[in-house]
């Protein structure tokens, strides 16, 4: 190990670079512990850049009587908003009642329940519609009359990780990405953490308290630490597929199936449409989760009952899927599973603290994270007891909700030479840190090399130097979703240029 690495006692490592990981450094490091975070892979490799791209309360889970939980999330919606403006924005979805399924009186008490657990300020009330007059109705089937307006959030999951990480480390916390954790070892007063990097030799690190916030690995991490609680997780997977839009107008859907189950169809990145999830148990590898065909058949077929425009697995530009680490509470049918999460403190009686945590979702990482870094904070005496992220900006959000057109408006006056599309890909992911990188430009020229589709030189040197990029797959399926755009000559010329310019490899 390093003589530098071992003479650093650390407050708190936090191991697991997802939405939870990240949000607990940025929480923990703004009340002034020092805070080294460890990921394996690369930030939101896994779950949380999986999901379906949604800040909600969750519609669904008010049928299982979780009432706390979409009380918290609904409260989340707005305070989320309001911190990262640049990433997440307000969505009205499109409930269609359907003949059969679940009866409009149920729906309509539902939904009024939804508009009022969590506190709703700024986002519009459910209102009912005629889908014979809507513009939601055109792209339907013949046959749907009735449907119901609600408002929730979308957000760029990967994005919204990032820019935690970016805060934290702004604050002092060290992230390390592409760092595997190996062997913990509990001493009499702290925590020695051996981890290896890519290619790289075992190196030692000490912190005096484990957050161990690694998602679907959680049970992993707490073997390799000889943990001695006895705990059961529920591991689901989510697919998704991603198809040429299916409507043009800019509400979502919410729409239900004869099995009880739900899905979303969105619009996804301006010209594309994102349907999901499934929910099935996961019982292989956590490496390269993919969705199955069978899943891929099931997210086609449930489109195809209310969409007039059939599409087939063939039309699937891309799909994903994540597995979600929930808590197992016993529930038959995975779709039933909370979503609600666990903390649970190992140790802290005379011997160094390990903090774990059992599920979550994407929504109330927020105050996930406050709740974390309060139940250790009792061993860390000089830590700032303020919950107060509810109220900072992350990286880019430092304005008002409202103020975005005016931001993108903005950049488009100082740099005329971008393009509309590119204006407003770049506003939504980098806020007011747009400009840093932008600098003082006059030209597309003085960006440097184009990669193609609005991405530039400039831009993947911020993304490598600012936001731990490492090469393209992290750039453009993390970092922005161009992914979706470049072809294989362009992804193979930014890999090169990678090799060559920055040396971080494919």
């Amino acid at each position: 190990m390093s003589e530098e690495s071992a003479s650093i006692l650390y407050d708190i490592a936090v191991i697991g670079g997802g939405v939870n990981g990240c949000g607990i450094a940025r929480d923990a490091a703004g009340r002034g512990a020092r805070v080294l975070l460890l990921e394996r892979g690369d930030l939101a490799h896994g779950t949380s850049s999986a999901s379906t791209k949604l800040i909600h309360g969750g519609l669904r889970y008010l049928e299982h009587f979780e009432f706390s939980l979409v009380r918290e999330a609904l409260a989340e919606r707005e305070r989320l908003w309001g911190i990262a403006p640049h990433i997440i924005h307000p969505m009205r979805f499109v409930l269609p009642w359907t003949r059969g399924l679940r009866p409009r009186w149920m729906l309509r008490l539902g939904l009024f329940l939804y508009d009022h657990l969590g506190g709703r300020r700024a986002l519009p009330a459910t209102e009912t519609v005629d889908l014979r007059r809507h513009p939601a109705g055109v792209p339907l089937r013949p046959g749907f009359r009735t449907g119901f307006c609600y408002s929730d959030g979308w957000v760029d999951d990967a994005r919204l990780v990032v820019l935690n990480a970016r805060d934290a480390a702004d604050r002092g916390a060290e992230v390390r990405p592409r760092v595997e954790v190996t062997a913990l070892a509990r001493g009499d007063d702290d925590w020695t953490i051996t981890a290896c990097g890519q290619g790289g030799a075992p190196r030692e690190w000490r912190a005096r308290i484990v957050v161990n916030a690694t998602g679907p690995s959680v049970l992993d991490v707490m073997r390799r630490a000889r943990s001695q609680a006895e705990r059961s997780m529920r591991l689901v997977r989510g697919s998704h597929i991603v198809v040429r839009r299916l409507f043009t107008h800019d509400h979502a859907y919410f729409l239900q199936l004869p099995d009880g189950r739900i899905f979303f169809a969105i619009p996804y990145e301006r010209d594309f449409t994102l349907i999901g999830t499934t929910d099935r148990d996961h019982r292989g590898s956590l490496d390269h989760v993919r969705p199955s065909g069978e899943e891929i058949d099931y997210l086609c077929d449930a489109a195809n009952r209310y969409f007039a425009r059939p599409i087939h697995p063939s039309d699937v530009i891309w799909s994903y899927a994540g597995v979600r680490p929930l808590v197992d509470d016993g529930s038959g049918r995975p779709e039933a599973a909370t979503r609600g999460y666990r903390l649970e403190l190992d140790g802290g009686d005379g011997q160094p603290p390990m903090l774990n945590i059992f599920g979550g979702k994407i929504t109330t990482y927020r105050h996930l994270a406050a709740e974390a870094v309060d139940r250790i904070r009792p061993f860390l005496p000089g830590m700032g007891n303020e919950d107060w992220t509810a109220g900072a900006a992350l990286p880019g959000g430092d304005f008002a909700p409202m103020e975005l057109p005016s931001l993108l408006a903005g950049i488009a006056r100082t740099y005329p030479f971008l393009d509309a599309h590119t204006v407003d890909r770049i506003g939504r992911a980098y806020g007011t840190r747009a400009r840093v990188w932008l600098g003082q430009a006059e030209s597309r020229a003085a960006l440097g090399r184009d990669f193609g589709h609005g991405l530039t030189e400039a831009e993947v040197v911020y993304l490598v130097d600012r936001e731990w990029a490492h090469n393209a797959e992290d750039i453009l399926w993390r970092r922005t979703k161009l992914g979706l755009r470049f072809d294989a000559t362009q992804r193979a010329g930014l890999a090169a240029w990678l090799d060559d310019r920055v040396g971080v490899g494919r």
